[in-house]
Parts: structure tokens; C-alpha cells; sequence
């Protein structure tokens, strides 16, 4: 990845330029908007079964068309170059691409990305690829899914058709986007596809995410061009123990070997954090990681993708069953962080990404950092004159790139921020229920209305940076 000029370039106005070469984008994900389930190949999802189960997702809600942007590619790119942004990062659908997770493409659903980064580059824009947003075919989920490790073999082979046939495109490509929530919310707690509540194999799945990354890299290293780059994308908890008890403190050790060393250690350092083993002894042996697999994980990456919303605030005492933390169940309780709220009834508080990236630069320091998604969902709706006005979503953003821009200043090697998210969509078990897109979509009709924060991140481009504190 090419090195930006660290040191922020100055303040203007009471506001604060980002480096030249920053990389301002925004991103999606394939299921939440692309809709087309069925059309030109395309097979059913983990995501397309799980949203059928009855209580699953809210009022029943299914991706099977979603924002529809599968038929207004052109238009969703026409927004982008509206705000000017640099980046696009989008995924690509595996069962849109291999529809079975085996053997060869399917043409028709590579010509698909193929329109889509063509006229992200007609526009100016510079394509991001990620391979995994969580969308499994489910006839691999049928043979064992990520608990299998054939499923990180079948990953490679996938990462690789994919770079043979968007290489000359494509110049950043991310492996896979939150693991975590895909085995421990997929596979332990059961609110996520495929909606199993099997703590041990939770475990196996996040071991064979690793895995599956590690190989996935060495076949785009195989396929891609030398100058390409290799990514990875996380969403890293910002853990804070309720008190400094060392019951509190051994909880926030537990939720960070789980949430966070579960996937740094083995990818940057070829290990298994030892607490984890010893605190999920009681679930499994860990005898599932062969000779050789920690080699893989951890082959290189060009840099590291962070996904935060909200801070982790934890202390000593049990939580609810089936849960996503495996043998933490008993010792461990989440308490809510003080502060203003979101539509999620997350956290607002800008500090815990600021904490994020120090961390990783004094544990990580000769890797490059993006933030690959940050953003909010707020109760948006069109007034009657059809604008949407987010005051909290503004002020949300603003003050996270102001932690960002803080994080510059104190040496962390920050090389872009892709907001998330461009649309309006399919929000996993919440359906269409909360917004976190900066253009309304009125699902009805699929019309596209660029938010006040939209206009207002647009000027952030524009100016490279924040040029004062955000209205209302």
C-alpha cells in the first residue's frame, strides 16, 4: 500500500486537514443491497435461508431484493461521483459467482463486477474488493460450513477465480470483513446466518477463518499483479473493564482474547493467544489446528482493515445463553457505555476508536491501518418537502474523524476512512429496520435521496478534511 504523509497537513477555520493521499470511500456489502437472489445464476446464501426461518429476521424481511442495486448499479456509481469520494469498497457475492462454492465461475455473475468496477473506474473511482461479507453458499453450509475446514480450502479456490478475473480492475482486495461476527454471532449465539448455537463450533469456525484468509492470500498472491494489495478486515473491540477489580480486569482479558487476539495473534504473529486456549478448555482441546495452519493465517497483508461503532464495557458476572462469547458465558456480563445512543442502541463515543488505533500501533506498528467501516443508524425519514435531515449522523461522523485525525497526529499510520454505509439496506436480523445509509432509499419505490449528511460528507472530501464542528 502506498505510504501517505502521516503528519496532518494543518488546521483551517477551527477544523482539521488529513494527510495528502488520504483515501476518503464508502462502502456496502453484497446481500444487504444488491437484491437479484435468484437472477443469472445466482444460488441461495446462508443469508437467504437464515432470513426465511421464521422470528429470524425482523417482519420477515430477505434480501431477495433489497436496494435493488444489482439493476441501478449505474445509478448507485453516479452517487459516488456525486460525493467525489476516491474509494468504493463493495463484496462480492460468492454464490452469485460459484454458485455451489465448487468448481468453475459462473460468467454471468463475474460480468456483474466486472460492469460494476468498470464504471467505478469511468468514474474515477478506485475499487476495493472484499470476498467474504458473511454470504456462504449454502450448499457448503449443508456440507459443514466454516466449522469444516474444507471451507477455508473452498474459500482459496473462490478468492482465486475471482482475482483471475477482476485482477486488471481491482487493486485492493480484502480477504474477509468481520470473522468474528460471522463465527460467533453465525455459529455460537445464533442471531446471524446460518443461526447455529454450538460454542465449540463457533471456535472451530473462527480457527478456520484464519485459515481460510491465510490461503485466500496466498491464491491472490498467486493471481494478482505484484503491485496489488492484500487486506484483511476486523471489527476490533474497544474493551474497558467497569472497574479496576481483577475480576473486572480478568473479564476484559477474557471478551479481548475472544473478540479481538482470537484473529490478530494467529494472523500477525502465528500463534494462539495461550489464555484462550485455557479459558475455552473446557469446550474443546483445539486439536482442529493442524501442524502448518498458523503458518498460513499468517502470511503478509499490505494492511489492516478496522470496523468500529461503539465501544465494549464489560466486569465480572454472566451473561445471557446462547451466547457469542465461548466459555466466557459464566465470568463475564456487558454493561452499557454511558453516552448518547443510536438507532442501534449503540454507544456514541468517538474515544474507543481513537483507543483501537493506538493499541494497534503500539502492537502493530509496521502495519497500515483503514477504516474500513464507521457510521451510524438513526430513525431517518423524508419530510414532506422530501429532504432528510440527520443532524446525529453528521455530528456522529464528524467527531469520529476527529479521532481519526487525532490518532494521525499521535504517529498511527491511518491510509483511509470508508464510511459506512452508502445506502440505506438490508440490515442483517434487524431487515430494513434501521438505516445507516447517508441516501435514503424508500424501499417501496427504490428511490435514492441523498441525506444532509451525504452534502455534508461530500464537503469533507472536497476539502480533504473537517472544517469546523458540525451543524445542529
Amino acid at each position: 500500500m502506498t505510504a501517505v504523509d502521516a503528519r496532518p497537513q494543518g488546521q483551517v477555520e477551527s477544523g482539521l486537514l488529513f494527510p495528502a493521499g488520504f483515501r476518503w470511500g464508502t462502502a456496502t456489502a453484497a446481500y444487504q443491497i444488491e437484491g437479484a437472489a435468484a437472477e443469472d445464476g445466482r444460488t441461495p446464501s446462508i443469508w437467504d435461508v437464515f432470513s426465511r426461518r421464521p422470528g429470524k429476521v425482523r417482519n420477515g424481511d430477505t434480501g431477495d431484493i433489497a436496494a435493488d442495486h444489482y439493476h441501478r448499479m449505474r445509478e448507485d456509481v453516479a452517487l459516488m461521483r456525486e460525493l467525489g469520494v476516491s474509494d468504493y469498497r463493495f463484496s462480492v457475492s460468492w454464490s452469485r459467482v460459484q454458485p455451489t462454492g465448487r468448481g468453475p465461475a459462473v460468467q454471468r455473475g463475474l460480468d456483474f463486477y466486472r460492469r460494476l468496477t468498470d464504471e467505478l473506474r469511468e468514474a474515477g473511482i478506485r475499487p476495493v474488493a472484499t470476498l467474504y461479507h458473511w454470504d456462504l453458499p449454502q450448499e457448503l453450509e449443508a456440507a459443514g460450513g466454516w466449522p469444516h475446514r474444507e471451507t477455508a480450502e473452498r474459500f482459496a479456490e473462490y478468492a482465486g477465480l475471482v482475482a483471475g478475473a477482476l485482477g486488471d480492475r481491482v487493486a485492493t482486495w480484502t480477504t474477509l470483513n468481520e470473522p468474528w461476527c460471522a463465527a460467533f454471532l453465525g455459529y455460537g449465539s445464533g442471531v446471524h446466518a446460518p443461526g447455529r448455537t454450538e460454542p465449540a463450533a463457533a471456535l472451530r469456525a473462527a480457527h478456520h477463518f484464519n485459515l481460510g484468509h491465510g490461503l485466500a492470500v496466498r491464491a491472490l498472491r498467486a493471481a494478482l499483479p505484484g503491485a496489488a494489495e492484500v487486506s484483511l478486515t476486523l471489527n476490533l473491540h474497544a474493551i474497558r473493564p467497569l472497574s479496576g477489580s481483577a475480576a473486572d480486569l480478568d473479564a476484559a482479558r477474557r471478551i479481548d482474547a475472544l473478540g479481538n487476539r482470537v484473529f490478530l495473534d494467529p494472523v500477525f504473529h502465528g500463534r494462539l493467544p495461550e489464555d484462550l486456549v485455557a479459558d475455552t478448555a473446557g469446550l474443546t482441546d483445539w486439536s482442529f489446528v493442524r501442524d502448518g495452519d498458523l503458518a498460513v493465517a499468517s502470511e503478509p497483508i499490505d494492511s489492516l482493515g478496522i470496523n468500529y461503532y461503539s465501544p465494549t464495557v464489560v466486569g465480572a458476572g454472566t451473561s445471557e445463553s446462547p451466547s457469542p462469547w465461548p466459555g466466557a458465558e459464566d465470568r463475564v456480563r456487558f454493561v452499557p457505555a454511558p453516552g448518547p445512543r443510536t438507532a442501534m442502541d449503540w454507544t456514541v463515543d468517538a474515544d474507543g476508536l481513537y483507543e483501537l488505533l493506538t493499541r494497534l500501533r503500539d502492537e502493530l506498528p509496521e502495519v497500515p491501518l483503514v477504516i474500513t467501516e464507521n457510521g451510524a443508524a438513526y430513525d431517518d425519514y423524508a419530510d414532506p418537502s422530501g429532504a432528510v435531515h440527520d443532524p446525529e449522523r453528521v455530528a456522529y461522523l464528524h467527531a469520529h474523524l476527529a479521532a481519526v485525525h487525532r490518532a494521525l497526529a499521535d504517529g498511527v499510520d491511518v491510509r483511509g476512512y470508508f464510511l459506512w454505509s452508502l445506502l440505506d439496506n438490508f440490515e442483517w436480523a434487524y431487515g430494513y429496520g434501521k438505516r445507516f445509509g447517508i441516501v435514503h432509499v424508500d424501499f417501496a419505490t427504490q428511490r435514492r435521496t441523498p441525506k444532509d449528511s451525504a452534502r455534508w460528507y461530500a464537503e469533507v472530501v472536497a476539502r480533504g478534511g473537517l472544517a469546523g464542528p458540525p451543524e445542529g
